[in-house]
Protein backbone atom coordinates (compact mmCIF):
# COMPACT_ATOMS: atom_id res chain seq x y z
CA UNK A 1 0.00 0.00 0.00
CA UNK A 2 1.68 3.18 -1.14
CA UNK A 3 1.28 6.50 0.58
CA UNK A 4 -0.89 9.34 -0.65
CA UNK A 5 2.16 11.50 -1.30
CA UNK A 6 3.73 8.86 -3.54
CA UNK A 7 0.47 8.53 -5.48
CA UNK A 8 0.15 12.26 -6.22
CA UNK A 9 3.76 13.05 -7.10
CA UNK A 10 4.10 14.51 -10.57
CA UNK A 11 6.80 13.36 -12.99
CA UNK A 12 10.22 14.63 -11.85
CA UNK A 13 8.77 16.00 -8.59
CA UNK A 14 10.90 15.09 -5.56
CA UNK A 15 10.12 14.98 -1.86
CA UNK A 16 12.34 17.31 0.18
CA UNK A 17 10.80 16.64 3.61
CA UNK A 18 8.37 14.18 5.16
CA UNK A 19 6.77 15.06 8.45
CA UNK A 20 4.58 13.34 10.98
CA UNK A 21 2.67 14.03 14.14
CA UNK A 22 4.91 13.99 17.21
CA UNK A 23 4.83 11.00 19.54
CA UNK A 24 3.46 13.26 22.32
CA UNK A 25 0.04 12.51 20.84
CA UNK A 26 0.28 9.26 22.85
CA UNK A 27 0.61 11.02 26.24
CA UNK A 28 -3.08 10.85 27.25
CA UNK A 29 -3.04 7.09 26.63
CA UNK A 30 0.17 6.71 28.63
CA UNK A 31 -1.42 8.66 31.50
CA UNK A 32 -4.40 6.29 31.63
CA UNK A 33 -2.25 3.18 31.27
CA UNK A 34 -0.21 4.38 34.26
CA UNK A 35 -3.47 4.26 36.26
CA UNK A 36 -3.86 0.62 35.25
CA UNK A 37 -0.25 -0.10 36.21
CA UNK A 38 -0.76 1.58 39.59
CA UNK A 39 -3.84 -0.56 40.11
CA UNK A 40 -1.91 -3.70 39.25
CA UNK A 41 0.85 -2.78 41.72
CA UNK A 42 -1.75 -2.04 44.41
CA UNK A 43 -3.48 -5.33 43.67
CA UNK A 44 -0.23 -7.26 44.06
CA UNK A 45 0.69 -5.45 47.26
CA UNK A 46 -2.62 -5.68 49.14
CA UNK A 47 -4.58 -8.38 50.87
CA UNK A 48 -7.76 -6.55 51.94
CA UNK A 49 -10.91 -6.67 49.82
CA UNK A 50 -11.50 -2.90 49.95
CA UNK A 51 -8.00 -2.21 48.60
CA UNK A 52 -8.52 -4.85 45.91
CA UNK A 53 -11.71 -3.08 44.83
CA UNK A 54 -9.77 0.17 44.45
CA UNK A 55 -7.05 -1.66 42.52
CA UNK A 56 -9.60 -3.25 40.17
CA UNK A 57 -11.23 0.15 39.65
CA UNK A 58 -7.86 1.70 38.75
CA UNK A 59 -7.09 -1.11 36.33
CA UNK A 60 -10.54 -0.86 34.71
CA UNK A 61 -10.28 2.95 34.47
CA UNK A 62 -6.82 2.77 32.95
CA UNK A 63 -7.70 0.10 30.41
CA UNK A 64 -11.12 1.54 29.57
CA UNK A 65 -9.67 4.95 28.70
CA UNK A 66 -6.05 4.08 27.87
CA UNK A 67 -6.59 1.58 25.08
CA UNK A 68 -9.07 3.71 23.07
CA UNK A 69 -6.85 6.78 23.49
CA UNK A 70 -3.84 4.82 22.30
CA UNK A 71 -5.71 3.46 19.27
CA UNK A 72 -7.04 6.92 18.40
CA UNK A 73 -3.56 8.46 18.62
CA UNK A 74 -2.00 5.65 16.58
CA UNK A 75 -4.69 5.93 13.90
CA UNK A 76 -4.31 9.72 13.73
CA UNK A 77 -0.55 9.36 13.33
CA UNK A 78 -0.90 6.53 10.81
CA UNK A 79 -3.38 8.36 8.58
CA UNK A 80 -1.64 11.75 8.56
CA UNK A 81 0.93 12.59 5.90
CA UNK A 82 2.87 15.82 5.65
CA UNK A 83 5.33 16.42 2.85
CA UNK A 84 7.24 19.23 1.20
CA UNK A 85 8.25 18.65 -2.39
CA UNK A 86 10.18 20.85 -4.76
CA UNK A 87 6.82 22.14 -6.08
CA UNK A 88 4.26 22.10 -3.24
CA UNK A 89 3.30 21.46 0.36
CA UNK A 90 1.05 18.44 0.88
CA UNK A 91 -1.05 17.66 3.96
CA UNK A 92 -3.37 14.65 4.17
CA UNK A 93 -5.31 13.18 7.06
CA UNK A 94 -8.11 10.71 7.42
CA UNK A 95 -8.70 7.20 6.16
CA UNK A 96 -12.23 6.63 4.91
CA UNK A 97 -13.07 10.32 4.88
CA UNK A 98 -9.80 11.73 3.62
CA UNK A 99 -9.02 15.44 3.65
CA UNK A 100 -6.12 16.75 1.60
CA UNK A 101 -4.69 20.22 1.24
CA UNK A 102 -1.96 21.10 -1.21
CA UNK A 103 -0.35 24.47 -1.83
CA UNK A 104 2.01 25.32 -4.66
CA UNK A 105 5.37 26.69 -3.53
CA UNK A 106 4.87 29.77 -5.66
CA UNK A 107 1.82 30.64 -3.50
CA UNK A 108 3.56 30.26 -0.10
CA UNK A 109 4.18 33.60 1.60
CA UNK A 110 5.28 32.47 5.06
CA UNK A 111 5.46 29.54 7.43
CA UNK A 112 4.58 30.24 11.07
CA UNK A 113 5.90 27.91 13.77
CA UNK A 114 4.35 28.03 17.25
CA UNK A 115 6.21 26.09 19.94
CA UNK A 116 5.58 25.99 23.66
CA UNK A 117 8.39 25.44 26.15
CA UNK A 118 7.70 21.69 26.07
CA UNK A 119 7.53 21.87 22.29
CA UNK A 120 10.99 23.39 22.14
CA UNK A 121 12.34 20.80 24.57
CA UNK A 122 10.85 17.83 22.71
CA UNK A 123 10.93 19.29 19.19
CA UNK A 124 7.26 19.59 18.24
CA UNK A 125 4.96 22.48 17.44
CA UNK A 126 2.09 23.87 15.42
CA UNK A 127 2.70 25.05 11.87
CA UNK A 128 0.63 27.44 9.78
CA UNK A 129 1.47 27.83 6.10
CA UNK A 130 0.24 31.18 4.79
CA UNK A 131 -0.22 31.72 1.10
CA UNK A 132 -1.63 34.22 -1.32
CA UNK A 133 -5.39 34.17 -1.08
CA UNK A 134 -5.46 32.04 2.08
CA UNK A 135 -3.48 29.39 3.81
CA UNK A 136 -3.46 25.93 5.28
CA UNK A 137 -5.21 25.27 8.55
CA UNK A 138 -2.75 24.98 11.43
CA UNK A 139 -1.02 21.62 11.58
CA UNK A 140 -0.90 20.62 15.25
CA UNK A 141 1.72 18.60 17.15
CA UNK A 142 4.09 18.29 14.18
CA UNK A 143 7.45 16.67 14.89
CA UNK A 144 10.51 18.71 13.92
CA UNK A 145 8.62 21.87 12.85
CA UNK A 146 11.74 23.92 12.16
CA UNK A 147 12.96 21.37 9.60
CA UNK A 148 9.53 21.58 7.94
CA UNK A 149 9.75 25.38 7.83
CA UNK A 150 13.30 25.28 6.48
CA UNK A 151 12.28 22.80 3.77
CA UNK A 152 9.48 25.14 2.64
CA UNK A 153 11.53 28.33 2.80
CA UNK A 154 14.52 26.76 1.03
CA UNK A 155 12.38 26.23 -2.08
Amino acid sequence: MSSYVEKVLQPSETVAFRGTIHWFVYLPAVFFILFAAAGAVLLAATATDSDKDIAYALIAFGVLFGVPNFLRAWFKRFTTEIAVTDRRVIFKHGFVRRQTVEMNMSKVESVDVDQSILGRMFDYGDITVRGTGGGLEPLHMIANPLAFRNAVIAR
